[in-house]
């Protein structure tokens, strides 16, 4: 059902964040005109590829001519953003660190930026959060690359995400938001309790985290699920629930 709200004047809108990309499609997936090579939800996206979120082909994006840009403070490079709005084109940026800032965000650019009525998914999801109560009380260090080791830091949207669940990141007073971290310190004793590992961006396994905490339970958890906002958050909390219990046991 096309959602758009009666004013609506966006026809054509290019996403450069895979997030705001499932949820544009889960709304109104005649409006996308691109995306970026990582937009991999919904599965069979039929639409421009304009490469990556850090190395978008900004005269392809141009080309397409589309009424919005969207795109994440974090995700994507504000001199790219420079260069497509000096050609003209709309671009609106959000920024997500919170699960509040996630859902208000989300709202701005459905009904704000694509001229959409709010889609009963967003309404889904926040009911799924608002029934979420601290099951565990938990530290954890969540990593998110190896060779070097990263971790989430401070101010993430994953580790609100995780904080709701009652799951403290070690890191999360870090001076960094994504610190390097030596995996000796990651394995100091009394440091932390749990290790989660995500499946993007780095690709933890079972085959390929684990083994590097040895004395320690690690949950392997979707990575679409802890980090991204849109249509995935109404069942990541039971998604993310349930990978912590089978860790911990």
């Amino acid at each position: 059902m096309t959602l758009r709200a009666n004013t609506g004047t966006v026809r054509r809108v290019v996403s450069l964040v895979p997030s705001l990309t499932e949820a544009v499609a889960a709304s109104a997936p005649e409006l996308l005109a691109g995306a970026t090579d990582w937009c991999s939800h919904p599965p069979g996206l039929e639409v421009t590829r304009v490469r990556g979120t850090k190395n978008p082909d900004l005269e392809r994006i141009v080309a397409l001519g589309p009424d919005l840009v969207i795109a994440n403070e974090e995700e994507n490079r504000e001199v790219d953003l420079a260069v497509l709005r000096a050609a003209g084109l709309e671009v609106l940026v959000t920024e997500v660190r919170t699960l509040a800032e996630a859902f208000s965000e989300l709202d701005r650019v459905l009904t704000e930026g694509c001229g959409l009525h709010r889609p009963e998914w967003l309404e889904q999801a926040q009911d799924a959060w608002a029934d979420v109560r601290e099951e565990f009380d938990v530290d954890a260090v969540v990593p998110i690359w190896r060779k070097p080791w990263m971790v989430l830091g401070r101010d993430t949207f994953a580790g609100a995400l995780l904080a709701h669940l009652g799951v403290r990141n070690v890191y999360a007073q870090h001076a960094e938001r994504y610190p390097r971290v030596p995996l000796p310190e990651l394995n100091e004793p009394g440091l932390t309790r749990l290790v989660v590992l995500p499946d993007e961006p780095y690709l933890f396994t079972a085959d390929d985290g684990p083994e590097a905490f040895p004395e320690l339970p690690s949950a392997l958890v979707s990575g679409r699920r802890l980090t991204w906002y849109g249509p995935s958050l109404t069942g990541a909390p039971e998604a993310l629930a349930a990978s912590l219990r089978e860790a911990l046991g």
